[in-house]
This record gives C-alpha cells, sequence and structure tokens, in this order.
C-alpha cells in the first residue's frame, strides 16, 4: 500500500530556533494518527507545511505520490479544523458554508444540501442562517467541522476538533472518525487530552524536540504486559515527572 502522506527529513527553523530536527513519517490509508507533543514540539508547524502555509523548509513532502512543491491541487482533497479557527463574524453559518464549499469547487446544490443537513445533525439549524458573531464557542467548532467535511476529502487534519462541544456533539465525532477511517479516509487528530487521543487512535505519534520520539499503535507503545496510559508513556518520553511538584507549589504559593 502507498502511503498518503510521506515526509522524508523534514526540517524547518524560525531564525536560530530549530523546530523541526527530521521529521520521518508514511502515513497509510484509513489511519487515525493521533499527533501528540508539547507546546513548541512542532506540530502545529508540521500541519502548516503539509498545507502549505510554511514554505520554508527543508527536506520533502508528498501528499497522494506528489511532492507538495509541484502544485497545490492536493490542497482540494485536504479538510482542516485548526485549534484556534478564525470565521467570517459577519457571515451566516449558511453564506460561510457556502463560501467554503465554492473554494473547494463543489457544486452549489450539494453545498446547500450538505450543509443543511450537516447543520441539523449537529444542532446548529435554529442558527444556520444567524451571524457567526452570535455564535458560541461550540457552536463555532461545529461549524468548522462541517467545513472540513463539505467536500468530502481524503485527508483531515483536525486540532483538538472537540474543543467546546457538548457531550452529545463528541460522541458523534468520534463516531464519524471511525466511520470516515473504515471508508479509508486519513486522519491526523491532535489533542492534549491523553485519554481521548488513546482512545481514538489507532497509531500514536510523539514529537518531542524536533523529533518522533514514538510511533505506533497504543499496546506497542506500552510494551508487552505493561498497563500504562499513553499520558505516562508521553512523560516518560520527554522527561516530564514534576506534575505534582509544581501543582505543590502552586497551592503554596496562594497561601503565603
Amino acid at each position: 500500500m502507498e502511503p498518503v502522506i510521506e515526509m522524508k527529513q523534514l526540517m524547518m527553523s524560525y531564525g536560530s530556533q530549530a523546530v523541526l530536527r527530521g521529521v520521518n513519517l508514511k502515513v497509510y490509508p484509513g489511519q487515525i494518527i493521533g499527533y501528540i507533543g508539547a507546546n513548541g514540539a512542532g506540530k502545529s508547524t508540521t500541519v502548516k507545511i503539509v498545507l502549505g502555509l510554511i514554505e520554508q523548509y527543508y527536506g520533502e513532502v508528498t501528499i497522494f505520490g506528489r511532492d507538495i512543491r509541484a502544485g497545490v491541487e492536493y490542497k482540494g482533497r485536504i479538510g482542516y479544523v485548526p485549534e484556534a479557527g478564525d470565521v467570517y463574524d459577519c457571515l451566516s453559518g449558511q453564506e460561510y458554508l457556502t463560501f467554503v464549499g465554492d473554494l473547494y469547487g463543489v457544486a452549489p446544490e450539494v453545498v446547500a444540501r450538505r450543509a443543511a443537513r450537516l447543520t441539523q445533525l449537529l444542532g446548529l439549524a435554529d442558527s444556520y442562517r444567524a451571524r457567526i458573531s452570535t455564535y458560541s464557542k461550540g457552536m463555532r467548532q461545529k461549524l468548522l467541522i462541517i467545513a472540513s467535511l463539505i467536500h468530502n476529502p481524503d485527508i483531515l487534519f483536525w486540532d483538538e476538533p472537540i474543543s467546546g462541544l457538548d457531550a452529545n456533539s463528541v460522541m458523534i465525532v468520534k463516531e464519524v472518525m471511525a466511520g470516515l477511517a473504515h471508508q479509508g479516509k486519513t486522519i491526523f487528530y491532535s489533542s492534549h487530552i491523553m485519554e481521548v487521543v488513546e482512545k481514538l487512535s489507532d497509531r500514536i505519534v510523539l514529537l518531542h524536540n524536533g523529533v518522533i520520539a514514538a510511533d505506533g499503535p497504543i499496546a506497542e507503545l506500552r510494551g508487552a504486559g505493561v498497563d500504562k496510559s499513553l499520558h505516562d508513556i508521553f512523560n516518560k518520553l520527554t522527561g516530564f515527572r514534576g506534575h505534582k511538584e509544581v501543582a505543590d507549589e502552586i497551592i503554596s504559593l496562594l497561601v503565603t
């Protein structure tokens, strides 16, 4: 099976600060990748390079077998939910989804049909024609998720997609991810909530100091017969174990 995404010796620096130090990764159809790492590890930089938002990098990135420097056509097959996504507050939800569908070249009648039903399924029907400026955080998040799906992409990059969602919507999103993966879609899922990543992902990729420190199914990362959570594995590989000490000091400062 050919990878849908391949990175070879991917390197990127901001001035003198190296962020990616040689990332090598192959991702295959139907995989849900839990892409994790501490703040500053290079997760967002990696995704922005793949999306073509950062061009000044070293190494090679291929999507669907073609180097991303060769053209932008591949972007039409990718959906993206950023961690802090900006939407056009002056538009209604309907206008925004129509705009996104048009960017991806989806026929207007198809966008209208999908958007109307998707907003209904995710509980946005009553606000579909309201200005986005009136939306809550959870409503905006639902809109971003719908926008990432409206063109039926083959690859999804979802960064903290369930942030702000109610419990029922979270369960729906989890089922959507599983169903899309079953259809052969590839999903990059990034979150700081380790329990969610552990449950949703069939492959974990841990980025640490600009390189991949771990890559594999959670059972493989645990090791035979070892009952460790992803949080434990993360702490071990990143070398931080002082959570209790830091918390104790924070609490003690409040009473001094």
